[in-house]
């Protein structure tokens, strides 16, 4: 009888066990002693600005002992190619997703979808119209803009013809860096024109082409701000074989060596930098404190900074820009 007895309980506690397993993996927590693995998931792989991320993502995981899964889109405007490798995730199972929306809209059903697998999804530098992401981690990217038009306004105290070069349409990331350069000069700085505003979609190549066609059509324009890092260096690629460097102000956004050089040389007056390291580790130790059981913010901001000839050399500065491997020494 007391054998019987004492094999009942043991049966009955290894059921609760079981039962306790079953429960974690179907709310998606990870079993005890399981690495987790993280997918993170940027706009594209291109630029300066997502290889800083992805250095940040890899030091967070490195520091908690995740594996990183870094996956990222051709390019920024492959929308449907960025959510089929959300779904390559949520079909991997990953513990976690720190995802890098190239659309405010495109990506939500398959960040819903991630969610409702049981997969936390933490969003990353670009918003996303869902309110379900475990922390939205981000520049102040209306700020940034305000800055820009901030910047121009001190280039140009007397006024004058400036144009806007815009990114893509629906990156949430730059209609907001958009928004705050419009807001600014059309209600505090009202002698700076806005005489033309493209799309370089991303690209360098594009960003230059629209901006020397503005220049033919504006042999007045004074000042160019742009959105991102490929508009900069379309702008200035444009403005110096127009030969109308230090005729033509132009605040870019981002860094990378080439942007850097340009300041030194003078083509460039200044650029708008953002963190994006700390964009990469902070999306990822938002998720695993997530899965911890601990209290996350739900947003994040990181910070920028407006770098410039009379700031570059500085200490601060310097630090900044190596963690976007874009520090560049004269000779």
């Amino acid at each position: 009888m007391m054998r019987r007895l004492i094999a009942g309980i043991a049966v009955a506690s290894l059921a609760v066990v079981v039962w306790g397993c079953g429960q974690e993996e179907k709310q998606g927590g990870p079993k005890a002693g399981k690495k987790l693995t993280f997918a993170v998931i940027p706009k594209a792989n291109v630029f300066t600005f997502w290889p800083t991320v992805k250095k940040g993502a890899e030091a967070a995981g490195k520091e908690l002992g995740i594996e990183i899964i870094w996956r990222g889109a051709k390019d920024e405007i492959s929308f449907s190619e960025q959510i089929e490798i959300v779904k390559a995730m949520i079909t991997k199972r990953v513990d976690g997703i720190a995802l890098a929306p190239q659309s405010a809209t495109a990506l939500v059903d398959v960040a819903k979808e991630a969610a409702a697998a049981g997969i936390p999804v933490a969003i990353i530098d670009s918003g996303l119209n869902w309110d379900g992401s475990v922390s939205f981690v981000a520049t102040d990217n209306y700020q940034g803009g305000v800055m820009g038009a901030q910047r121009l306004a001190k280039l140009l105290p007397e006024g004058g013809q400036v144009a806007l070069i815009r990114n893509i349409r629906g990156s949430a990331s730059t209609e907001a860096r958009e928004q705050g350069f419009l807001d600014t000069i059309n209600n505090k700085h009202k002698n700076l024109k806005l005489v033309a505003e493209q799309y370089a979609e991303g690209d360098p190549t594009k960003g230059q082409q629209v901006v020397a066609a503005i220049l033919a059509a504006n042999q007045e324009l004074a000042g160019v701000f742009t959105a991102n890092e490929p508009g900069a260096i379309g702008a200035l690629n444009a403005v110096r074989n127009a030969n109308r460097v230090g005729k033509v102000k132009i605040v870019g956004f981002d860094a990378s060596p080439t942007l850097i050089a340009g300041i030194r040389d003078g083509s460039l007056d200044s650029t708008i930098v953002q963190d994006p390291y700390q964009m990469g580790y902070q999306g990822v130790k938002a998720i695993y404190d997530h899965l911890q059981g601990k209290q996350v913010p739900k947003e994040r901001k990181t910070p920028i900074k407006l770098i410039m000839k009379e700031n570059l050399d500085t200490p601060e500065i310097e630090e900044y820009l190596a963690a976007y491997g874009a520090v560049v020494k004269t000779e």
